[in-house]
């Protein structure tokens, strides 16, 4: 009989089953290899699947943490650390602020007495761009300005003129795959912040098998940065206007951007290979 891997469908960035982003998790004793990681990945067929061992006593990190979409292994991901996380405190392995070992570097994640999970992130440091020729072709919609989000991330951020914009995009996917080494962040402000959160976005990653991400916490390490700026304040909300939206609160705190939501485990069952 082949062994069985204890595998979980967890909700992040959001407070209720069938919104926010999901993501796979599965905790294991130490990594399999790559091949088996990526079958895994494609049968999930979510975002990302992420993997995660416990790591010897003291060391710089608890875990080991690996990040793979349905195609291939990605540098960072935030809604999937945060997944980790809430299985590893609602399962009861890990308690307070635990720390991961990942291709970013040591990542952060602190549980709180409300529910909620916040992950300390690399912030992403942010560089104008020229517009890139045909991207408003294949966005469908002219950005006003344009900016790489460096390494950790790998996509281009565009503004657009307003929410409505950012809402109302039909993008060209197959298109959207030259402008950038993973995707597009499209933002733009919020029209009424009354409504509990300061800006908008919409995250597009073709070339990694993904056409619309719901909820990027790796979008919003650049996203916070941009609208700090902007709006002049470091603790901000986003709010990712995908299907199935998700809210992410953020705090720039210099070269570490601090991403706060909640999760919910919706499936939990047994892999069988």
């Amino acid at each position: 009989m082949p062994t069985s891997h204890r595998i979980r469908i967890v909700d992040a960035f959001t407070d209720r089953p069938f919104a926010g982003n999901p993501a796979g998790v599965l905790l294991l004793d130490a990594f399999p290899d790559d091949t088996w990681l990526q079958h895994v990945a494609r049968e999930v067929n979510h975002a990302e699947t992420a993997f995660a061992h416990p790591l010897p006593t003291g060391g710089d990190a608890d875990w080991a943490l690996r990040w793979f979409t349905p195609t291939t292994e990605v540098d960072l991901c935030g809604h999937a650390t945060l997944a980790t996380a809430h299985v590893l405190h609602a399962t009861g392995a890990a308690s307070g602020t635990v720390r991961f070992t990942t291709r970013s570097g040591v990542l952060t994640s602190t549980a709180h007495e409300d529910g909620t999970l916040t992950l300390g992130f690399p912030t992403a440091p942010l560089t104008a761009a020229e517009l890139p020729d045909g991207i408003a072709e294949a966005l469908g919609a002219e950005p006003l300005r344009a900016y790489d989000t460096g390494r950790n991330v790998g996509d281009l951020l565009v503004e657009l003129a307003d929410e409505k914009t950012v809402r109302s995009l039909a993008p060209d996917h197959r298109a959207l795959v030259r402008y950038s080494e993973r995707g597009i962040i499209a933002t733009a402000a919020a029209e009424d912040p009354s409504l509990g959160y300061d800006f908008v976005s919409r995250c597009f990653f073709p070339r990694v098998g993904i056409d619309e991400d719901p909820v990027t916490g790796s979008a919003h390490t650049a996203l916070a940065p941009f609208w700090s700026e902007r709006l002049g304040r470091t603790e901000l909300t986003g709010l990712q206007a995908s299907a199935r939206t998700g809210l992410v609160r953020t705090e720039l705190t210099g070269d570490r951007t601090l991403l706060t939501g909640r999760a919910v485990t919706v499936i939990e069952g047994e892999l069988f290979a």
